[in-house]
């Protein structure tokens, strides 16, 4: 997730003399913007990169081939978002997003659609397969918990930034910590000098004894600034906070019940704290973790992530055909029809209850997507059709759009083997009609056994530059030409012997 515009840190007081070693501070004190204000903040810089949705699709089009309904869909989706924030606060709690359902082959882009627009717009987004869902009251997870996953990616998401803000004055707290500690540890008892006739500390002495220090603090600053002394051995306080492990609850549908324990257990455990001897450049890595940990307000990012996933938040389900309801003779359909019914509050707008806090997905922006071949849109139940209004056929790859995807995209398969051969210097050169035989191949593979769509384009270049991937020392400084003759030489016989081409391609 990109960096977003999180409100700034006051400053904290530090060690005496912090400046000797300090490169540079935050002091203005300016108060954090009101969460409201913020989240304008964000829309409007959103809004000032013109995502509008011609604007978005013509981005998607830079890594997706084809598929223009269902960018159109999502585009618009995402521009009535921006709208919804400015609407007046009545209005606004009554404009719920329209939740899209895709339909289409594999390997056609259903999933990458979401995923681009989700990076475009850092958006929070989770991707999850229907299939991994049962019905509450049977063991498996349950689906509030991929609102749960989702707000927890989220804070981890919002506290990399809130880290990223803090690093350099956690650093300078770091170093300042580890300066204090190598003074005390060259310093010696300095003998304690009293005027005979009245018994009180000579003022002189001691302010000797403290002018001599300030001097050694000077001078070790400047080699702790210049990295003279990362090697050096130091002892260091550090915490050892009690972490209890409820590893019983994973995959049960009870992972919320062991969380919570495990904050309760640690949060009646006293903090224990042990010396610790370590170069001085681990000991400034475990010191800023420990200075980072008090310059962030874990509550503050909590609350921002619930916002960010309330507002912003986008849940892509996979493989909904696969929970389309069927009958059975040996009990209710946990895994079908009861995954759907759960599924409807969390669709329609409810509450979610997590360690951090409630969740309302009134304005969560929910995308399914199936291939729909054993089983048909209608199957599924018709109070979970009409949670999603929007529907968008994709279409399957032909061959033409197979070379497109060769050639077209930023991120093409063809670029990314160059690249990656070109760190062993080796050149790739992808011919023409080299590109036009691999997309030949992939769309009379996907013809004649499963159509995985843009996926086999996968299988075939690896087949394809096995050998050269294997032996890359062999081609070191020379250019590899991929032309037809090249590839029919290798993927003739796997394309020709249909057994074979089931199990390699």
């Amino acid at each position: 997730m990109s960096a977003l515009p999180h409100e700034r840190l006051e400053q904290t007081t530090s060690a005496p003399d912090a400046p000797e070693i300090a490169t540079s501070q935050n002091g203005t004190g300016d108060q954090p913007p009101a969460p409201d204000q913020q989240h304008l903040d964000i829309v409007d810089e959103v809004a000032g990169e013109e995502l509008r949705p011609v604007e978005v699709v013509r981005r998607l089009d830079e890594y997706i081939i084809g598929q223009g309904d269902a960018k159109k869909s999502v585009a618009i989706a995402l521009r009535n978002r921006i709208r919804r924030q400015q609407l007046s606060d009545e209005l606004r709690r009554e404009v719920l997003p329209k939740n899209i359902l895709m339909i289409g082959p594999t390997g056609v882009g259903k999933t990458e659609i979401a995923r681009r627009v989700a990076r475009l717009t850092a958006s929070p987004f989770i991707k999850v397969e229907a299939t991994k869902f049962t019905e509450v009251g049977y063991v498996g997870r349950d689906v509030e918990s991929i609102v749960r996953d989702l707000l927890e990616q989220t804070i981890t998401e919002v506290h990399d930034d809130r880290i990223a803000e803090v690093e350099g004055q956690a650093k300078e707290l770091a170093n300042t910590r580890i300066l204090e500690t190598l003074l005390d540890a060259d310093d010696k008892p300095a003998p304690r000098v009293e005027q005979p006739e009245g018994g009180q500390v000579d003022k002189t002495a001691e302010a000797a004894a403290a002018r001599r220090r300030r001097a050694r603090r000077r001078r070790l600053a400047r080699r702790l600034a210049s990295g003279a002394l990362e090697e050096r051995p130091v002892d260091i306080e550090v915490e050892e906070p009690f972490q209890p492990a409820f590893e019983g609850f994973a995959g049960t549908g009870l992972e919320e019940v062991g969380y919570s324990l495990s904050d309760f257990f640690s949060q009646m455990a006293p903090v224990r704290k042990r010396q610790k001897r370590m170069p001085v450049s681990e000991a400034r890595t475990t010191l800023m973790q420990e200075e980072t940990d008090r310059l962030i307000d874990m509550d503050r990012v909590y609350d921002d992530a619930i916002r960010l996933v309330e507002d912003d938040g986008i849940v892509f389900i996979d493989e909904v055909d696969k929970i389309c309801g069927r009958t059975s003779d040996h009990g209710p359909d946990v895994s079908g029809e009861g995954v759907q019914r759960d599924l409807l509050p969390i669709l329609e707008g409810s509450t979610v209850h997590t360690r951090y806090g409630a969740v309302r997905t009134e304005h969560v922006l929910f995308i399914a997507a199936g291939a729909f071949t054993a089983a048909r849109p209608s199957d599924l139940i018709p109070e979970f059709q009409g949670r999603f209004p929007i529907r968008v056929e994709l279409q399957a790859l032909s061959e033409a759009d197979l070379v497109r995807i060769l050639t077209e995209p930023s991120n093409a398969l063809t670029r990314q083997y160059a690249a990656l051969l070109a760190t062993e210097n080796v050149t790739l050169d992808f011919a023409p009609d080299g590109i036009d035989e691999l997309a030949r191949q992939a769309h009379l593979v996907n013809e004649e056994d499963e159509n995985i769509g843009a996926r086999r384009l996968f299988t075939l270049m690896e087949q394809v530059l096995e050998e050269v991937s294997f032996r890359a020392e062999d081609f070191n400084g020379q250019t590899v030409v991929i032309d037809r003759p090249y590839v029919a030489a290798r993927l003739g016989d796997l394309v020709r012997n249909q057994d074979l081409r089931h199990f390699v391609l």
